[in-house]
């Protein structure tokens, strides 16, 4: 019968190298940890800053594409006669749109949707709470919101009376929406459009489950809707906020002057 013998008893030199391995192990977890934690602050703070960098280059793109589209798109509205808004030294009331200038409002994005395809740039987009400027994309598709925030082709063009809908990355490239939840009752949203800046007026928001597709469909006037994922670092649900269109500001080649919208229902 072979005769069982113990093991040998670790050296000092074996313990102190398997003391060593553990403290550098130790440490090297509490590194990872650590920057982890910053990342994960950084992240909700201002969103991943590896994949803005990308976000940020292809702005740079749009933002080239969409100083074509101005320039090309000419004078729209011309041959469309208007009461001339006299100069005065007194503040005076910003008069309302007229029916006719919003039928060629309505004609001209119309035709302006219909010229473009997924992935061109279509606006800029100005939220002054969000601190956002961004030249929105057309198309939701995961290759566009990589780009900015990007237009549902299912929905309709600013200016032409119906839901606009706009949705954005709330934690990666970019982030324009990282803090959408910060909007309120009243905040403003400006969209410069190659035929006109339209300013659209926050007035309520809304949370439902990423699979209710109803929040696309319109309800019957120019209303921006602004859509990211709720909660932060999910997709269950999406945080959708409306603003109603409040007034157009025509380009400096059509005069440049600014009308209101007559509040809906009066």
């Amino acid at each position: 019968m072979t005769e069982l013998t113990a093991p040998p008893a670790p050296t000092s030199t074996t313990r102190r190298r398997g003391t060593a391995i553990a403290r550098g192990t130790g440490t090297l977890l509490m590194i990872v940890g650590a920057l982890l934690l910053v990342w994960g602050f950084w992240t909700w703070q201002w969103g991943d800053p590896v994949t803005r960098i990308y976000a940020s280059w292809e702005q740079r793109q749009l933002e080239e594409q969409h100083s074509e589209h101005v320039a090309s798109f000419g004078n729209v509205w011309r041959g469309l006669e208007l009461k001339p808004i006299r100069p005065s030294t007194e503040p005076q009331p910003v008069p309302v749109a007229p029916p006719k200038l919003l039928r060629r409002l309505h004609a001209e994005a119309k035709a302006y949707r219909t010229s473009l395809d997924a992935g061109d740039a279509v606006a800029r987009l100005r939220v002054p709470r969000l601190g956002l400027d961004a030249i929105v994309v057309e198309g939701t598709g995961a290759a566009d919101l990589r780009r900015g925030p990007g237009r549902d082709e299912r929905t309709f063009m600013p200016g032409e009376g119906e839901l606009s809908y706009v949705a954005g990355h709330r934690t990666t490239f970019g982030a324009p929406f990282a803090h959408i939840d910060r909007l309120r009752p009243g905040d403003l949203a400006t969209i410069e459009m190659p035929y006109a800046t339209l300013t659209y007026r926050v007035t309520s928001h809304r949370i439902v489950p990423d699979t209710q597709m109803s929040v696309l469909r319109t309800r019957g006037h120019d209303e921006l809707a602004l859509q990211a994922c709720h909660p932060r670092f999910f997709a269950t649900e999406r945080y959708i906020v409306y603003a109603s269109l409040a007034s157009i500001r025509l380009p400096k080649d059509a005069g440049g002057a600014t009308y209101r919208i007559r509040a809906t229902g009066t």
